[in-house]
């Protein structure tokens, strides 16, 4: 391997840490700072979506063991999303996107999660004043599913202000709802595209450890009420960097998997040598 590489392998690692640290904090995966940070290094399309989706694998389930663990779980808020939701995750995980869709679908939802993080949190903790209206939970979750699985989030960046904003959760609630709402559609994502996979890169084997890291001392911070407001301003700018990066640019494929050398010709007119004539 050579050093620039190694270099753009090390930086891409402090990317993943510091992503999974600031979202596992607010009970998110992580799913669009680690697309962002893979955008950034020219990525593969093909190579970024199986990656998110196990990264958010290992920081959602922290997040949700340890959010339930304090009782801020509730099973009749997340069953009406989830029902929906983890079925069109796998639909749309098993649903190949041509790369220029999924530029823009991809940079899109970097732009919006940019602009949820540089928000300033102005809802208190609180307890949920209104019941959920079950049909349009059904749709929202479908709806997000379907995302998830499309572009490799869990869903969660789209789920906390719903949860909020239709004032069906607390702040705290939203956390835990977030984190298993992820969990399950990430899980289902890389279910409706097993073959994904083998797309993962070999530096895989230092960015699951490193999320790992960052959601357990993110989910920490996190329960201690840790204001992380500077620091979702400087992941939104990156967000957004990476956003116009995917929609305006024309990036390759650094972490494309290797394409096979074709194997040398094994019949017996071609391995005779030429004759005369033919040279």
């Amino acid at each position: 391997m050579e050093t620039g590489d190694v270099n753009e392998t090390l930086l891409l690692t402090l990317l993943i840490l510091i992503a999974a640290l600031i979202y596992s904090s607010v009970g998110h995966g992580g799913a669009s700072g680690y697309l962002a940070a893979m955008a950034l290094f020219d990525v593969a399309p093909g190579v970024m979506k199986p990656t998110a989706l196990v990264l958010n694998l290992i920081v959602a389930s922290i997040g949700t063991i340890r959010f339930y663990r304090a009782g801020y779980f509730s099973w009749h808020l997340f069953w009406p999303f989830a029902v929906c939701s983890v079925p069109c995750a796998f639909l749309g995980g098993a649903f190949p996107l041509p790369i220029a869709y999924y530029k823009w679908l991809i940079g899109a939802v970097l732009l919006f999660a940019a602009w949820r993080l540089a928000l300033k949190p102005t809802l208190s903790p609180g307890t949920a004043t209104k019941s959920i209206a079950l049909p349009l939970a059904f749709a929202l979750g479908a709806g997000l599913g379907l995302l998830s699985g499309l572009t490799g989030v869990g869903g969660g960046i789209f789920l906390s202000p719903l949860l909020l904003l239709m004032n069906w959760a607390g702040v705290r609630q939203t956390a835990a709802l977030s984190a298993a709402f992820i969990l399950v559609n990430s899980a289902a994502g890389l279910l409706g595209h097993l073959a994904s996979v083998k797309a993962l890169p070999g530096a895989i084997i230092w960015w699951a450890p490193t999320a790992l890291i960052g959601g357990l001392i993110g989910s920490e911070l996190g329960s201690r009420r840790l204001p992380p407001l500077a620091i979702r301003r400087l992941l939104a700018a990156v967000l957004l960097v990476a956003g116009l990066k995917m929609l305006f640019l024309n990036s390759t494929t650094t972490y494309a998997p290797p394409r096979p050398h074709p194997s040398p010709p094994t019949t017996p007119q071609a391995l005779l040598p030429a004759r005369r004539g033919e040279l």
